[in-house]
């Protein structure tokens, strides 16, 4: 998954860069809480498929 880059800029913005910004965002944010919640020091990848793909689900509402 490649990381797009948003400028901030006064004049209009098309919604479609912004919103991909705001979901990446918002599933860091759901894998910060997942390992702060965790007690091993890395989270298996099972539990960032399980964050993720429950993210995805809710987006998909």
């Amino acid at each position: 998954m490649g990381v797009e880059r948003v400028m901030a800029s006064s004049g209009p913005r098309g919604g479609g860069h912004d919103q991909t910004a705001l979901d990446e965002i918002e599933l860091t944010g759901e894998l910060m809480i997942a390992a702060s919640d965790s007690e091993c020091e890395r989270l298996a990848p099972e539990r960032i498929d399980e964050v993720l793909l429950a993210g995805d689900e809710e987006s998909a509402d």
